[in-house]
């Protein structure tokens, strides 16, 4: 008779694959928001397409899709095309990660120390305040037209959004945890290791997503001011000439570079903060 009652109590556990159930489904809803959005693309460019033909709108105005994707086509093809592409993703990436270091470790110094933040924090917002194609022409007199102007403004563009999630997830732990680590003689750097941090991740990494996407704008408004090379100058020169294919080319590879570096930057959070349970759907 026990058996019997084990093996009914056996039978009506859920079977382990079960919560697997819904990964199908999840793919599925996946794959049809993906070919909804390129239905809506290819809609798009059609409209767009039979504007330019049949509304009689000037090529030196708008573009016809077909002549921008030609000149897609051939600035792939273009050695030149992708040094310009290497030196835009070059500042945007080596910029992104001088202003997040640097702004991940004055968040840390400005959520600890209340005095720290009263003093500087106001300095802090009147800088990002400031418009950055405001800034740029000064950054090229103090270090040229090479690559360093370039850095130093993606870093300046890219800081604020993650110094201000950083400070407001350390200032989000919660208050019993921190009452717990300072009743077993914690230390204010173990605190921060294992308590404030972990539950600033989340935070951080909203603003890293900010911040990249920022990045790609802060490269383009240095190389607008003053460079040798880079995506930027292919567009002033595209514009100077009247070629308006090459422009929007040029703002497609943009847009790539940006969607690209920030689905990297989501995929790296979910596997560092895979303990938050975040969903994406």
């Amino acid at each position: 008779m026990a058996d019997a009652v084990d093996t009914s109590a056996v039978r009506a556990v859920p079977a382990p694959g079960l919560p697997q159930a819904a990964a199908p489904g999840r793919a599925r809803l996946a794959a049809g928001h993906l070919a909804l959005s390129i239905a809506s693309l290819f809609v798009f460019l059609a409209a767009w397409e039979a504007l330019i033909r049949v509304g009689g709108i000037s090529t030196y105005l708008v573009p016809a899709p077909s002549t921008v994707i030609v000149s897609f086509g051939q600035d792939l093809v273009s050695p030149n095309y992708w040094v310009a592409v290497y030196t835009t993703l070059y500042e945007i990436l080596f910029g992104f990660v001088v202003g997040s270091v640097a702004a991940i470790g004055l968040g840390v110094v400005l959520a600890l120390s209340p005095l720290m933040d009263r003093i500087f924090y106001p300095y802090i917002v009147g800088l990002q305040t400031v418009p950055k194609v405001a800034i740029a022409p000064l950054m090229i007199v103090w270090f040229g037209f090479g690559i360093e102007s370039k850095v130093l403004i993606v870093a300046l563009t890219s800081m604020f959004p993650v110094l201000v999630n950083t400070i407001a997830g350390l200032r989000a732990t919660e208050a019993d945890r921190l009452d717990l680590l300072r009743g077993l003689c914690a230390s204010p750097m173990q605190t921060l290791r294992y308590v404030q941090i972990p539950n600033a991740l989340p935070y951080i990494f909203a603003g890293l997503n900010t911040a990249i996407v920022l990045a790609v704008i802060g490269a383009i408004v240095g190389e607008f001011v003053g460079a040798r090379k880079g995506l930027g100058v292919i567009i002033l020169q595209a514009n100077f000439g009247l070629d308006l294919a090459s422009v929007f080319s040029a703002l497609i590879m943009l847009g790539v570079i940006g969607v690209l570096l920030n689905s990297a930057m989501r995929v790296i959070e979910r596997r560092v903060c895979f303990w938050a349970g975040k969903r994406r759907q």
